[in-house]
């Protein structure tokens, strides 16, 4: 299943939004309303929940400054969060979160909707957070 937010445009430049971005700490400025905990295990890791759902624990995996993050579950579900970065001025960038996972149908069912409208929040947010 392979999920994409709105693009959205960042009145700083790719590096600052990639350096926001790779803190962990900084996406609980990004999180939905509706978040019931947030909290940074390590300076790779942090967990967070949403009501009504369970927690979840995101792994920094893979870098590549400035222009993507690619952040992977580290529990017992198989899927990865990558904001991609793109300067589109020295003082703008434009960013895109995708969501990649394999799931059996009935979960991808379940779950489409939750997690698209997540990661549209967080995209949604990145302007007002950054």
């Amino acid at each position: 299943m392979n999920l994409e937010s709105p693009k959205v445009t960042i009145d700083k430049s790719a590096q600052d939004t990639f350096t926001f971005l790779n803190n962990v700490e900084n996406f609980k400025a990004l999180m939905p309303e509706n978040i019931s905990k947030f909290e940074v295990l390590d300076q790779d890791k942090f967990l967070f929940a949403l009501k009504g759902m369970p927690e979840i624990v995101l792994k920094r995996k893979e870098v590549t400054e400035p222009s993507q993050i690619v952040l992977g579950a580290a529990g017992k579900l198989d899927f990865s969060l990558t904001a991609n970065i793109i300067e589109l001025e020295a003082s703008k960038s434009e960013v895109q979160l995708t969501f990649s996972g394999e799931f059996n149908a009935m979960m991808a069912m379940m779950i489409k909707g939750p997690i698209s409208k997540f990661i549209e929040t967080l995209a949604t947010n990145m302007p007002k957070a950054i």
